[in-house]
């Protein structure tokens, strides 16, 4: 049987472990969901390899051995560049910026991808850079913001770049913005109202490629080639903070924000979409959901409320549990189970199952505020505070 080209295939004494880089932002299929498997969390993981990056909010992308991730020192934002077994910068790159403490302690927020040899980012504040990936050289850079006058969100740029073909698709402007990936020419762009701060989402639809832009007042799908709108459905939330990623099933989109705004299911069709449900059991401040087997789960409310990890059933919005132990944090799936960081730095791994909250294991691996969404690949988890300490875990094979 041929092993699929994204999985790497390990014998440790008989067993196997399917691994898998995560070069971009939520995984190679947009979902947050990993194709590893065969792994458990050590009984009492201890960290390979610690490593300090600055204030921030990066989550991570690994690609071919490395690690990406940004943070802010001394008046500039870098992007490092760490070796994935080791924890030992390969390269950095700083740049001049400003902390944005605004309403909270301020930092990076964008997690640069790779794609092609290359490491692509966005920061709060329009600087886009594009970096050969080995090296850290800087093959071109501009400001987005600058060229185009899109007004700034109040908490500056934060979706990662979408690579679709030969273009980058950012979320600037209020309906997005594609630039060459080669050269950083923009190709087309929307108008300066401001954007949210999710992900540019792909999807395809009628045989043409589209990306769902979450702006500061509805979520948005335009054409990839040529920006043109294709429909656009209102969702207005306190602060125009539109921040977690769409999620699709088949002809199905889920859409959540924070702010006490709720959470919908939109069925798409040739026209505008269809309201299918809308309710509040699942609020996404910022960091998204994951679907697997029909089941949606997801940190609800906001970083300042009381929350809780939940269970909605995609296809009505009913809730089937909460776990309000979990309280505010970040995850991902991974092998039918969730990989969840509390915002106290406690890591948790459980069950995906719609019956309840079903913990596996879990361990302290991190102080202080942890906002960042985890990543496992190729049997390394990853987690990081606002303050920059990251931390390295491994996990048990063929389990």
């Amino acid at each position: 049987m041929k092993a699929h080209p994204l999985l790497i295939t390990t014998f440790l004494g008989g067993s196997t472990l399917f691994a898998a880089d995560w070069a971009i932002w939520r995984g190679p299929t947009h979902d947050g969901i990993s194709t590893e498997s065969g792994w458990t969390l050590p009984a009492d993981p201890q960290p390979l390899w610690e490593a300090e990056v600055g204030l921030g909010f990066s989550s991570f992308c690994v690609s071919e051995g490395r690690v990406v991730t940004t943070g802010h020192a001394d008046d500039k934002d870098t992007v490092f560049c760490l070796d994935a077994k080791t924890g030992k910068e390969i390269w950095k790159h700083s740049y001049p910026a400003d902390l944005g403490d605004k309403y909270y302690e301020g930092g990076t927020s964008a997690t640069p991808v790779f794609d092609g040899g290359k490491v692509y980012h966005l920061s709060r504040w329009g600087d886009l850079f594009c970096f050969e990936a080995v090296t850290g050289k800087v093959v071109w850079e501009k400001n987005v913001q600058k060229e185009t006058g899109a007004d700034l969100p109040d908490w500056g740029f934060a979706g990662a770049p979408l690579v679709q073909g030969g273009l980058l698709i950012l979320n600037v402007g209020k309906a997005g913005l594609a630039v060459e990936k080669d050269s950083g020419r923009i190709v087309w762009k929307s108008e300066t109202d401001a954007a949210g701060y999710s992900t540019p989402y792909p999807i395809t639809r009628g045989g043409k490629k589209l990306a769902v832009i979450g702006s500061a007042e509805a979520y948005i799908a335009v054409e990839v080639e040529t920006g043109k709108q294709v429909w656009s459905h209102r969702w207005n939330t306190r602060y125009g903070v539109n921040a977690a990623d769409p999620i699709l099933s088949g002809d199905l989109l889920f859409i959540s924000s924070g702010y006490n705004k709720g959470c919908a299911l939109l069925k798409l069709t040739d026209g505008a979409p269809e309201k299918v449900w809308e309710n509040k059991n699942l609020k996404n401040q910022f960091n998204s959901s994951v679907l697997l087997d029909g089941h949606l789960y997801g940190i609800d409310g906001d970083q300042n409320s009381r929350c809780a990890l939940k269970c909605v059933r995609l296809s009505d919005g009913k809730e089937l549990w909460d776990a309000k132990e979990a309280g505010f944090g970040s995850l991902m799936a991974a092998d039918g189970k969730l990989i969840v960081l509390t915002s106290k730095g406690e890591l948790i791994i459980a069950k995906a199952t719609p019956a309840e909250f079903d913990v596996i294991s879990r361990a302290q691996i991190l102080n202080g505020k942890c906002w960042s969404a985890p990543v496992l690949a190729n049997g390394l988890i990853l987690a990081r505070n606002s303050e920059g300490r990251v931390v390295c875990v491994g996990v048990d094979r063929g389990k």
